[in-house]
């Protein structure tokens, strides 16, 4: 039987995809602690974004490790993908119970080094997990695979926050605005104790490792290999860089600007809700980028265009009304869902176009939430950058690493390094924020912090640039068209 007719392994991509939840989960919860360590440890912005920093700059630490390692020694073939696995779920495990002493010696910079020990873990999880999943069937449908994970993925981030601020303030009568050091202790035991038992889990799974026909042929055709001959390559790692750095970048930096007297000094404890929308935004896109992936007739796929969305969002509401957070103010978000919905019609499922077309939309997001009169709508438009940014991941790595060849695997590894622009942007950002501490009087009418949402509106133009100018580079090359897989990280 030929690769292209393999079936996808379906119990053992189930039993994947708990890793991609968890990287969500996590990821989501950073955003929630980020107030809270600022406020407890009396935090400039920028200092509050040393969160981020740690555990985004613990994923380029990560690549550079493994890279440098499998030089040597090629890990995934000698302890293969499962025990590979289970060691970073270990290690994340070990910086989830370093927030106990963290905690109890109320030390910041320990809380970084366990935010970095966790980041660590997930590197690994990350460089395994998704080749992987592409692995586990059909070379034709490993993109469909993705995008299913990165679903999973942002339901993780979705419930993350609420789940976190629910065990760190309470919820409905007994909601607390005050928080001691010592409440974080919990939950962290909790991920702690479920990250062994995943990695338990499997390490006695029935997942295969994949064969190693690939490696054999890398090795015969083996060429020098230089980032500099692939300009879609080195404009890409950018791009990724600018990616991950914008998608974390306007969660990190909402609760500083809810926080100003202009958006209505929403307190710590009433975040949390934004924080679910933010990243249910990438849920909602990824969830409708998700329908691609079924065989339907044109009627069919077009009206799961519109309720799959619905769906997505109701489970937002749900959630959060669960939680006992008053979402009255939410409702207004269709508008912008409708919006995005639009715009993936229009882009369908060219890489080229559609990441132009949302990097265009994105930066008109940001002006719209810098202009507007309005902070309850302006916020808004700054939230719904998650939609836009939400199924940008595969249409910039399918762009990347096109015409590459038996480079692919070398290329993917430096394009996994650059999720380093998610600790690096924020803290820009974060800096322009701190203005408003030394220029109170803001600039354009405006606060610094609300100001500084010029960034994620450069991010998206650099991103909307890559998606028209990369087309031209690979059509000079004699490829014409890429399709985005329409997933996510």
């Amino acid at each position: 039987m030929s690769s292209e007719n393999v079936q996808t392994k379906w119990g053992q991509f189930i039993s994947l995809i708990i890793v991609f939840f968890f990287w969500g989960f996590v990821g989501s919860a950073n955003d929630i602690l980020i107030p809270v360590f600022k406020k407890v440890f009396t935090l400039s912005q920028v200092q509050s974004q040393l969160v981020a920093w740690a555990f985004y700059a613990a994923y380029f630490v990560g690549s550079i490790i493994f890279f440098l390692v499998s030089l040597k020694l090629d890990v995934l073939q000698k302890f293969g993908y499962k025990r590979t696995l289970s060691a970073g779920l270990l290690l994340s495990a070990v910086g989830s119970f370093l927030f106990i002493p963290a905690a109890t010696m109320e030390s910041f910079p320990f809380f970084l080094t366990a935010l970095f020990t966790v980041g660590l873990g997930f590197s690994i999880q990350q460089i395994v997990a998704n080749p992987l999943a592409i692995k586990m069937g059909s070379p034709n449908t490993g993109a469909h695979r993705l995008t299913l994970a990165g679903g999973i993925n942002s339901f993780g981030t979705t419930i993350g926050a609420i789940l976190l601020g629910i065990a760190l303030f309470g919820m409905g009568d007994n909601k607390k605005t005050a928080l001691s050091l010592e409440d974080i202790k919990l939950p962290f035991i909790i991920l702690g104790l479920a990250f062994i038992i995943v990695a338990v889990f499997m390490n006695f799974s029935k997942i295969e490792d994949p064969e190693k026909e690939e490696e054999a042929i890398i090795k015969e055709k083996h060429t020098k290999f230089n980032i500099l001959d692939y300009p879609q390559l080195y404009l890409g790692m950018l791009g990724i860089f600018i990616y991950v750095g914008t998608e974390v970048t306007i969660i990190s930096n909402l609760p500083a600007l809810l926080h100003t007297a202009e958006f209505g000094n929403v307190l710590e404890d009433a975040i949390a809700p934004f924080i679910a929308l933010y990243w249910g935004s990438l849920m909602i896109g990824r969830w409708n980028g998700g329908v691609n992936v079924f065989d339907t007739s044109n009627l069919v796929n077009t009206a799961l265009k519109f309720i799959v969305p619905a769906i997505a969002f109701g489970v937002i509401i749900g959630a959060n009304i669960f939680a006992a957070h008053d979402v009255s103010a939410f409702y207004i978000y269709p508008i912008w869902i409708l919006l995005f919905i639009g715009v993936s019609f229009i882009g369908g499922k060219n890489a080229g176009k559609t990441l132009m077309l949302f990097g265009a939309s994105g930066l008109l997001m940001m002006v719209f939430g810098l202009v507007w009169p309005n902070p309850e709508i302006a916020k808004f438009f700054f939230i719904s950058g998650g939609l836009f940014l939400s199924i940008m991941w595969p249409s910039i790595f399918d762009l990347a690493i096109a015409g590459l060849g038996k480079n692919t695997g070398k290329a993917s590894s430096f394009l996994i390094m650059m999720i380093l622009g998610g600790g690096v942007i924020p803290l820009i950002q974060g800096s322009i924020c701190d203005f408003d501490i030394s220029h109170p009087g803001g600039i354009f009418g405006i606060t610094w912090t609300h100001f500084s949402y010029i960034v994620p509106l450069l991010g998206f133009a650099y991103l909307g640039f890559y998606g028209f100018y990369c087309p031209k580079i690979l059509k000079k090359q004699g490829i014409n068209h890429v399709e985005g897989g329409g997933g996510g990280h």
